[in-house]
């Protein structure tokens, strides 16, 4: 009987201290598990300005140059950050940041203008760790709309943030909020009154589709910046960032700021930032499509990016490429295109630059 007793009590004891364990008090947050994650040297980044029909012999030198020159500025700023054990989402963000702050390119100050004559930006980020995400759309006082995006990610519950509501929420974290005429530039405006002025000639349906296939107004939908990078931590990011297509009405949004189509990251698989005719990165869900490739199919990156732009996109009559990196510091830049503005960096710090077809201007 004294046995028994004496096991009662230890049992009683037991299954008290037990239960003052598994509880905790209302409100507090669970720890996250303390990361396995050894540091590695291995690193890289990878961006690009945009696709579309980029041909040599319609650029001027002095164009070419001063386009290179802003790739690798933006570029270098990003691997600086990764070379002092900087964060991916970090890297990602601050080169975007010189990119929507130069007007050679469709995000931020060189953001293309609506039929209405305005500047409406899109952005997305997305974390390949965690899987989280934040994107705008439609935003016409932000100056950074890649920082924005970073803010409703880590301190908004929501994905996308569009308009009014989005630029409030900007104004209430901070972030610098400027006149919509900052991001007027006369070259993208100019651009606009010749595509209008196109839309007034009186032609056949059939002349239109013609029409349409000249490469000024074909490429009226192209242009963004974007990154992708990996961190000496192993983990992955994607940015996107633009004003989207020129002449776009009813305030029409692309595939940057929708996750999955033009903007997706996920340690588990790739990074990938896209750039093209944005309605078909949406129906073909583009940046995801890649990934899902790699998990399901076991591709390399490479091959993914491949199928997924030179055969699938193709097939569905989109236009355009992608940039992406895998947690192994392998990357792709693959376009069906004429061109796409890329550069790439490795963790020793090779620079590779590219404009037009793939073989025919990469330089290291």
């Amino acid at each position: 009987m004294r046995k028994l007793l004496v096991l009662l009590s230890f049992t009683t004891l037991f299954a008290c201290n037990q239960s003052s364990v598994d509880k905790k008090p209302v409100g507090e947050p669970t720890q996250k598990p303390v990361s396995d994650k050894v540091e590695s040297d291995n690193f890289g980044i990878v961006i690009h300005g945009g696709a579309g029909t980029i041909l040599k012999e319609n650029m001027t030198d002095s164009l070419e140059m001063a386009y290179k020159a802003v790739l690798e500025e933006a570029i270098r700023v990003g691997h600086g950050i990764l070379a002092n054990g900087g964060t991916s989402l970090e890297a990602v963000q601050r080169t975007i940041n010189v990119m929507e702050d130069h007007p050679l390119f469709n995000a931020g100050k060189g953001a293309v203008f609506t039929n209405e004559g305005k500047n409406e930006l899109d952005a997305a980020i997305m974390d390949g760790e965690t899987l989280n995400a934040g994107a705008v759309a439609g935003v016409t006082t932000v100056k950074n709309p890649i920082n924005l995006a970073y803010e409703v990610m880590e301190n908004s519950p929501h994905v996308l943030l569009s308009g009014k509501g989005a630029e409030q929420f900007a104004k209430e974290k901070g972030l610098e909020v400027v006149e919509p005429f900052y991001f007027h530039t006369d070259a993208r405006f100019e651009s606009l009154q010749r595509i209008k002025d196109s839309e007034k000639t009186e032609l056949d349906h059939d002349a239109q589709k013609t029409a349409f296939l000249d490469p000024f107004i074909k490429d009226s939908k192209f242009g963004t910046v974007g990154a992708v990078a990996l961190d000496k931590n192993g983990n992955i990011a994607a940015g996107t960032s633009t004003g989207g297509m020129t002449n776009k009405k009813w305030n029409r949004i692309g595939d940057v700021p929708i996750i999955g189509a033009g903007t997706y990251a996920n340690n588990a698989t790739c990074a990938v930032s896209a750039t093209g005719w944005g309605e078909y990165f949406i129906r073909g869900v583009v940046a995801y499509d890649i990934s899902a490739m790699m998990e399901y199919k076991k591709m390399s990156l490479q091959k993914a990016a491949s199928v997924v732009i030179q055969d699938k996109l193709t097939e569905l009559g989109g236009e355009g490429g992608i940039i992406a990196i895998d947690s192994k510091g392998n990357i792709a830049m693959e376009f069906n295109s004429a061109g796409m503005y890329r550069a790439a960096m490795n963790k020793d710090g090779e620079l590779t630059l590219g404009i037009y077809g793939e073989n025919e201007d990469m330089e290291e």
